[in-house]
Formats: structure tokens, sequence, C-alpha cells
């Protein structure tokens, strides 16, 4: 019979055993047990033959009925740093499953591979010095670390880790094949409320891959249930021993590398999205560079966690002072009597015509760009147009990108100049995550009445999604559910023309006697500019006979203006069509921004306004009645204001919403956030003072406001905010509802 005793000796290393003899009487011995063994992790399936071999057992092992080997020995614990080595090598392989679920090939990233893909994100550290890797290990590792120690099991907690990155890698590899967007924020809200469907959502033919996923999940445990039975420790991370002492110091040191690491990661999500935290400065030195514009772009070069996270809580503008229920309807109160006004001289309802918004690709007149000449006028057609309708510049917030913000501004009649500096992009920021998202597509009512064109992938921007929230009924595109109709290109361009685009529009809206809202996003004059059309008469060269411009500056320039010549007798023939039909239609074209290819003029920030004004005009066709009207205070507007001129315009009656932006674009006929003589980045709006400019195109300073422009730039701040961060208010105070 064998006793033990390992209270006390087994753990100074000392075990005493009693044998009995042959005669009954017992003999005590007392083995040593080395601090430190030579013997390996694992435990060993050969031991020599000894002649006397006596077991020595703890307490716990006797309980448990641990793992032993071939001799009933106890298995060796594993040393810590093999633990370590574990803890990096199922950190760095999570990241990497997560990965591989957004390399698909993409029509804008061209992937050889998923796995290259993957890896890709490993080699620009060496071939860039971008780490936003290490920024991904940190953030998987602490939430590897909170699982690790609320289990206290290594071979627990690693397969748990592995199996919820592989998770997300089916996830959003089912939405990039499906949709070619990567998971949102906003899917968390699906998940709550469509549980039912997600099905549904699975594309066909995705079985074996479910079946491999699974297969590789069941693997990995059956792997770590391997290690944690040769495992002497069993994956134990905190042992307390028996001591009460070791006890309570094992518990709260699993308490703190619960709490701690959790802090780190509740904090960095609360602030990555604001710009000068600490979280956002730490992504950026690790190499985060968002890319707002496209998700699955985000996540392939940044990582899923990061692109992830900088969109739960992102900085949507400050808590304008004295917000409150009473404060709002005292707003809602004020412009519904200057709703009254307005509506007393009009005789007009909005919905009763056609109204088609025309957001035209990169359309700006480059004769007004200093320090070029072109032989040749771009765009005589709509600058005759111009001169016979309601027209002007349109201050944009973008110089060669940013196309989502100003059709944002255009569709809700917000600008972007009351928003944080760190809200770069509405439709992926803001929209997803709002309850309330009032557009003016709305007013025509039913779903059925709003239309929408973009001869592109719909995920841009997260287009179709957004759209449908804004209570679109199609969105008409190249993928998807509804797809663009007409889809001829021009030349060696890549992108559909104009003509085409506006082909497919102009047969749903004389399709029908209904009115409509109609938007249309073109795509014809996308940068890049490279030489597309042949027999391109556009020559372009320097004002100055002393400057040169430069090759690829003067080859994209003079492609671009042949791509405006295009546009300008397609949009032509399209008014010329509209101006045909018998029911009443209104159109509001307008140029986003200026392309980014003005290498010479963008040098000087002098030109920092003129490179950021691109044209725009409202013109009604013969059945509107209203055709050949010109209101006051055309000459400078911003989209935000749009709704109201277009009103005006029609000579139409307007919300209390509309009266209020009516008002405010008598005090400033534009308004935008900072610019800059560059292509939009999307980590911060450009740092400076916002830009406002008066009906001359002068620009104003907010300090020189009067009171009434003053009181007007608090209650946009407050409706805004109301709107877009705050309790809506709004909501059911009818303020955006036609009287």
């Amino acid at each position: 019979m064998t006793r033990t005793n390992d209270d006390h000796d087994f753990a100074k290393g000392k075990t005493m055993h009693t044998t009995p003899d042959k005669a009954g009487n017992t003999t005590e011995h007392n083995t040593e047990h080395a601090a430190a063994s030579s013997q390996s992790a694992a435990c060993s399936t050969t031991s020599p033959i000894e002649e006397l071999s006596i077991a020595t057992t703890s307490h716990a092992d006797m309980l448990s009925g641990g793992s032993r080997d071939k001799n009933g020995k106890p298995c060796k614990p594993f040393a810590n740093w093999l633990y370590a080595v574990v803890f990096i090598v199922v950190d760095i392989a999570a990241v990497l499953i997560m990965q591989i679920g957004v390399t698909s090939t993409g029509t804008r990233v061209k992937l050889s591979s998923p796995v290259t893909g993957a890896w890709s994100i490993i080699g620009k550290m060496f071939t860039q010095w971008n780490f936003v890797f290490i920024l991904n290990l940190i953030l998987v590792g602490m939430f590897y670390l909170i699982v690790l120690m609320l289990t206290n099991r290594l071979w627990v907690a690693s397969p748990i880790v592995l199996a919820l990155a592989s998770i997300i890698a089916v996830a959003d590899y089912f939405k990039v094949e499906s949709r070619y967007e990567a998971i949102l924020p906003s899917d968390l809200n699906f998940l709550q409320s469509n549980t039912g469907n997600i099905v549904s959502f699975i594309p066909t033919g995705s079985a074996g891959l479910i079946v491999g996923v699974i297969v590789g999940v069941i693997a990995f445990i059956a792997l770590f249930v391997f290690l944690s039975h040769i495992d002497g420790r069993h994956g134990s991370m905190i042992r307390g021993g028996s001591q009460r002492n070791s006890v309570a110091i094992g518990a709260v040191t699993r308490i703190l590398l619960i709490v701690l690491p959790a802090l780190f990661l509740g904090l960095f999500t609360a602030q990555v999205g604001t710009v000068g935290s600490w979280a956002r400065t730490l992504s950026s030195w690790l190499g985060d560079t968002p890319s707002m514009w496209d998700s699955v772009y985000d996540a392939q070069r940044n990582g899923v966690v990061p692109s992830f996270l900088r969109q739960m809580n992102p900085h949507v503008m400050e808590e304008p002072e004295g917000y409150s229920e009473a404060t709002m309807k005292q707003v809602a109160a004020r412009y519904a009597a200057e709703a009254k006004t307005i509506n007393a001289t009009r005789s007009n309802k909005l919905t009763d015509s056609t109204v088609v918004y025309i957001l035209s690709e990169s359309f700006a007149d480059p004769s007004r760009v200093p320090g070029i000449t072109l032989n040749e006028d771009t765009m005589p057609n709509i600058r005759s147009i111009k001169q016979h309708t309601t027209s002007g510049l349109m201050l944009s917030s973008g110089y060669g990108g940013g196309t989502a913000n100003l059709e944002y501004m255009g569709l809700t009649g917000l600008s972007m100049a009351n928003f944080s500096s760190s809200l770069t992009s509405p439709y992926q920021q803001l929209v997803p995550r709002e309850a309330w998202t009032p557009t003016i597509n709305q007013l025509w009512g039913s779903s059925a009445n709003s239309i929408a064109f973009h001869p592109y992938e719909p995920s841009m921007y997260s287009r179709a999604t957004n759209y449908k929230k804004f209570g679109f009924s199609h969105f008409y595109a190249l993928e998807g559910a509804d797809i663009i109709k007409y889809r001829n290109k021009l030349g060696k361009s890549p992108y559909v023309s104009d003509e085409s685009t506006y082909k497919s529009a102009y047969e749903t809206i004389s399709a029908t006697d209904s009115n409509q809202f109609v938007q249309i996003i073109t795509m014809q004059n996308h940068m890049p500019y490279k030489n597309w059309y042949a027999n391109n008469q556009f020559k372009v060269k320097a004002t100055d006979p002393d400057d040169r411009l430069g090759k690829t500056e003067t080859e994209s320039i003079q492609t671009y203006a042949k791509g405006v010549n295009l546009t300008d007798k397609a949009t032509k023939e399209f008014l010329d069509k509209l101006d045909k039909l018998d029911k009443p239609v209104t159109v509001v074209f307008y140029g986003d921004h200026l392309p980014g290819i003005y290498k010479t003029a963008s040098k000087d920030t002098d030109n920092s306004v003129i490179l950021h004004e691109t044209d725009y005009f409202i013109w009604s066709n013969k059945a509107s009645g209203t055709q050949g009207t010109k209101v006051s205070n055309s000459e400078y507007s911003s989209p935000n204001f749009f709704v109201a001129q277009t009103a005006e315009h029609m000579d139409a009656k307007v919300s209390p919403y509309i009266a209020f932006l009516t008002r405010m674009h008598e005090k400033i006929s534009a308004m935008e956030p900072p610019v800059a003589n560059k292509i939009q980045g999307w980590d911060r709006i450009p740092e400076g003072q916002d830009i406002y400019l008066d009906s001359d195109g002068n620009p104003m300073a907010e300090s020189d406001f009067d009171s009434q422009t003053k009181q007007l730039m608090r209650d946009y701040r407050l409706i805004q905010y109301d709107i877009t961060a705050g309790n809506g208010y709004l909501k059911s105070l009818g303020f955006m509802t036609l009287q």
C-alpha cells in the first residue's frame, strides 16, 4: 500500500513513502525531486527498466486521474515558454484566418489568391514599414487573453478563439461574395432582428465551404484535446496551489488579466473613431489608413478588426448648447411659421413633379482652372443651358474624391461643415447606425416612387444598403438584384458612358405617369484618365509660355476634357427627351468635385476655393410650367441647399425643414468644411476653418455673422444633431412634412 503526503513535502520537492517488508515492518523512503527536470514537456512513451519503480503522485492528480505515460507516471507540465509560443501562433492564425475571409478577388482589388492576400498584411511590414498587422495582433490578442483568463485553460481558450475567427471569416466571405461588402457594425442590428433569416443570406453552393470549416474546427478541437492530454498541467494558466494566499493571488491575477484587456478594448473602440484621441493616434502610427469608400478594401488593407472597430463609435458632432426636447419644439415652431410665410406666395406642390438629381462624376468646367488653356470649349451645351435657367457654381467639399459626401448632403440637406472632423464618410460611419434617416426622396411617399441609377458596383460607399434605408425601391447598378439596363462604354474607358446611364433612367421615367424622385450617379468621368478616346480633338497647354505641363498631367487633362465634352452632348440629348414628355420634370444637375489631375494649379494654395467649385443648374421641362425660371441668389450654392432652391425654382410649397434651408441659403450661399488641394483622405476632414461664401462668392468669417445668421447657424447645428446623433425629437413634430 502507498501513502502520500503532498501538503508540505511535495511542494518542496520531497515525498515520503513507507513500504512494508516481508515481516510486516515498514521502511520509510525519502525521494527527492529536482525543481527543474530535463524531461521533455510531453509525456515520454518509453522509460528505462529500473530495478525498482516507485510511483509518486500529487493529491490533485490522484483525485483527477490525471494524464500518465504508459508506465503510469504523471505527464510533465509543458514549459511556460511553450505556452507563450502557442499564444503567439494562435493569435497570428486568428488574424490570418479572418483576413482570408475578405481577400476574395474583387473588381477593384486584384489578388492572386485569398492566401496571398491574407499574407500581404504581413509582407508590407517589410516592404512599406507598415505595422497594421501588429495592431491586429494586439487587438485579437487582448480578446484572446480575456478568454484565456475566463477559462484558465490554454487548450480550451485557443480553439474558442480560432473557431470564432473562422466564423467571422466565413461570414465575411459570404457577404463579400454576395454584396462585395465586409461585415459592418450595423450588421449586428440585423442579427438581432433577423436571426431566423440568416440562412437565406448564405450563397448557393456554399455547403462544401461550411463543411470544410466545420471539419477544420473539429480538427482544431481534437488537436488541443490531445495537447491537453499530454500536458501535465492541462493548459492551466494560473495555479493557485493549496495555500489560501496562493489561491487569492491567483484569483486576483485572473481578474486583473480580464479587466485590463477588456478596458483597453473598450476604450480603444470608443475612441478610435475620434481624431486626436490616443486610440486613433496609436492605430495611425501602426499604419491604419482608413479607406472608407470600400469596406472590403478597408478590411484587406488594415485588417478585419481595426476596420470594424473604427466604425463602432464614430464621433458624429458635438452636442449643441441648450439641446433639449423643449428647444427642438421651439425650433420646429419657428420654421413652421417661416414655411407658412413662404407658402403664402407659392402655388405648386413639390411632389406634383418628377424631380431628377444628376450627380455628374467629376464634372467641372476645366477652363476655370488657373494656369491652363484649352483649344476648344468642352461644354458649350451646358454653358448655354446655365444661361437660361437657375444655375451657378457649387462649392464642393472634395477634390479628386469624396463623391458620397456631396451625394449625402444633396439627399439630406445636412452639411458636412457641421459634423466632427472625425466623420469623413456619413455613408459608412453614420447612416448604417441611424434610427431615423430623413431624405428628400421620402417626400414622394411610397418607396415605389424613389428610383436610383449608378452604373458601377452597388457596394461602393455601401450605397445599396443605404439607399434601401433611404426608401428607394430600386437601385440599378452593375451588380445585385437590379441590373442597370444599358452599359455601353466609350473608347477604351472602363466606365459606362453617361449616354447609357441617361438612357436607362429615361426609360423608367417615361414609362409611368406617376411622379417620382430619381437619383442618377454617373461614372463616365471617374479617374483615372488614360487617353481613353480616339480622335481626341482637345489640347491643353500652360497659360504662361515659360511653364510646361508634365506628360501625365497633359494626358489626363486632355482625356478628361474629352469626357466632359461627351457628357455635355449626352446631357443635352437627355434634357431634350425629357422636354417632350407630357408630365412635369425638373432636373438638378451638378458635378461632385474636380478631378485630382491639376498638379500645377493645386500647388498654389490660393487656388483652394477655385479647385473646389463645380457647375450646377436646375432645369424644368415645358410641361412643368416653370421652364426658363432663374431664381435669385443662385450664383453660388452647396448641395445641402439644392432642395430649397429646387422648391423656389418650381414655385413649390415647403416643409418647415425646407423653409429653414431657404432662410439659411439667403444668408450663406454656400458652406463646406475645410478643403485641401489634394485627393481626399479618409482619416479626417482637413484641418482649418469651415468655408462660408456669400452671394458673390466671397469668403465669410463666422465671427462677422450678423445676429440672424448666428441664430440660423445655431438652429442648423441643433437640427443636424437631433437627426444624426440626438434623440430625434423633430421626427414627431412634422418638421419634414410638406404643408
